[in-house]
């Protein structure tokens, strides 16, 4: 959520409304080879049903477990010999801090563009890309070097995505109320999608990658975007008075999308297939971004305005932890360590960024950065290719 853009005075009420629940995307198991007759019995091979994805995508790995290719260390030969780093966008000061994970120490400042909102993995794993908001550009870093480039002119960049066959960067231009396609590469324009609600931030794709779901945050409303036809195939208000959605992540099974909503204080849960009418589950005050474990079995809930980090378990379909920052502070976006054993979330109102034990949720650093820290990227993360935003790999 940005500060500077509009004002954020909405009120509160309560809603909670039914869930219903997704169809199953060919996710189930089902034996295909009969036993042989032999003298010993033999276990029948279980094979996954295979999902029809968006052309050009990549096949999913898993379809019952989209973050497969996100185990611990499991680094993609593109990231090769990158090191280990921290890339934290600091909205107020116009810089990058970078922080060397193993040591806990700022080891760089990049100027950048004004208000930089995120720094985000291209689909191609090669490239970070900054978005420079107010400065209407999007700087190119190499992980390898850490080198900045030449800023590429692209208006209204708050956040951006890539769709899951790597042919178009999409630019969520919240203030131009669009949705905008560009190559992936050169960010020539493809596409502008204008759009009726106001905000647009964030998104996750579905399992075939076929359509994405968007939060629109000062209207608290939420779109279905056809990711081949690049238009909006659904659009529905949040039922809650003042909701401002944020986060958006699919659940490993690929059946719900999570959006969290920082007036509500809680995620919605939703049906992407269906979008019907959501579920909420609430979490804490401010809830902002929405991370999954390494082994798929959790999701982290930064909770920005009580200083807390709820967990998930999507097995048992519940929260089961809340983690409280020492001294609190204001948790906000981020990633998981390459290993799994670190969340590293900025502080977006305390010019610092906390890095978070997995296992115990004890706070193990707290670095000071620049003012107003946002979408940091851990880099580099496992997977195969990036849809975006901080790092949303597959």
């Amino acid at each position: 959520m940005r500060t500077t853009k509009a004002a954020r005075l909405l009120a509160a009420g309560a809603a909670v409304t039914a869930l219903t629940l997704l169809s199953a995307c060919g996710g189930g198991e089902e034996p295909t080879d009969r036993a042989r007759t032999t003298t010993a019995p033999v276990r029948p091979r279980v094979d996954k049903a295979e999902v029809d994805v968006l052309p050009g995508m990549p096949p999913v790995e898993d379809p019952t477990d989209l973050y497969a290719a996100d185990r611990p260390n499991r680094l993609s030969p593109a990231v090769k010999g990158f090191p280990s780093r921290v890339y934290v966008p600091n909205t107020n000061s116009n810089t990058v801090t970078v922080i060397d994970p193993a040591t806990y120490r700022v080891v760089e400042t990049i100027p950048v563009g004004r208000q930089p909102q995120h720094v985000v993995p291209s689909w191609d794993l090669k490239t970070l890309w900054v978005n420079n908001d107010l400065g209407n550009s999007l700087t190119p870093i190499d992980p390898r070097t850490g080198r900045a480039g030449k800023p590429v002119d692209v208006h209204d960049p708050y956040n951006l995505y890539f769709t899951p066959d790597g042919r178009y960067a999409v630019v969520m231009a919240s203030m131009d109320r669009q949705l905008v396609f560009r190559d992936a590469h050169t960010m020539k324009v493809a596409k502008t999608l204008p759009v009726s609600c106001y905000g647009v931030n964030h998104a996750d794709f579905s399992i075939d990658g076929r359509y994405f779901i968007v939060s629109c945050e000062f209207s608290g409303e939420i779109l279905k975007v056809d990711t081949a036809r690049m238009e909006v195939v659904a659009q529905e208000r949040l039922p809650y008075r003042g909701a401002m959605p944020q986060d958006v992540k699919i659940s490993p099974d690929g059946k719900l999308f999570y959006i969290a909503d920082m007036v509500a204080g809680g995620v919605w849960i939703l049906d992407g297939d269906r979008f019907t009418r959501p579920r909420f589950l609430a979490t804490g005050k401010g809830a902002h971004g929405l991370y999954v474990s390494r082994d798929s079995r959790e999701m982290y809930i930064s909770n920005r305005g009580e200083g807390t980090i709820s967990i998930f378990d999507f097995g048992r379909n519940r929260l089961t932890k809340k983690w409280r920052l020492p001294g609190g502070g204001s948790p906000d976006m981020g990633g998981v360590s390459a290993d799994g054993k670190v969340l590293w979330l900025s502080g977006r109102y305390n010019s610092e960024v906390y890095a978070i034990d997995t296992r115990t949720g004890a706070e193990l650093a707290r670095v000071k950065v620049g003012s107003g820290p946002h979408g940091l990227a851990v880099y580099p993360q496992p997977g195969r290719y990036s849809l975006g935003h901080t790092g949303v790999f597959r």
